[in-house]
């Protein structure tokens, strides 16, 4: 039996624009519905709908644990994980469903 996958992931507005960080076990559907508006709430309010950063783990402990540590993290670090990992900010929604 292939084990479940767990992702923490970051939704940016724009470059250097609002921040969303999340986890989820279905990283396809949930950036979608983050996309194209299909949940009320802060990326909605906020216009988030690019994929730019995540992680995946195995363990939804730890996933969890990973996304309240990158939610206390002060902004500048976030924005070095990002530039480190995505120096253009690619929207890798992309990536994801090709």
């Amino acid at each position: 039996m292939a084990n479940k996958q767990y992702y923490v992931y970051i939704m940016a507005s724009k470059r250097n624009g609002m921040l969303y960080i999340g986890v989820t076990s279905d990283l396809i559907k949930r950036v979608y519905e983050h996309k194209y508006d299909l949940t009320t709430g802060f990326t909605n309010k906020y216009h988030i709908h690019h994929l730019v950063y995540f992680e995946i783990t195995e363990d939804i402990t730890s996933a969890i644990s990973r996304e309240k540590q990158l939610k206390k993290w002060n902004r500048a670090w976030k924005i070095a994980l990002l530039e480190k990992n995505n120096p253009e900010w690619r929207d890798l929604y992309c990536d994801l469903i090709k």
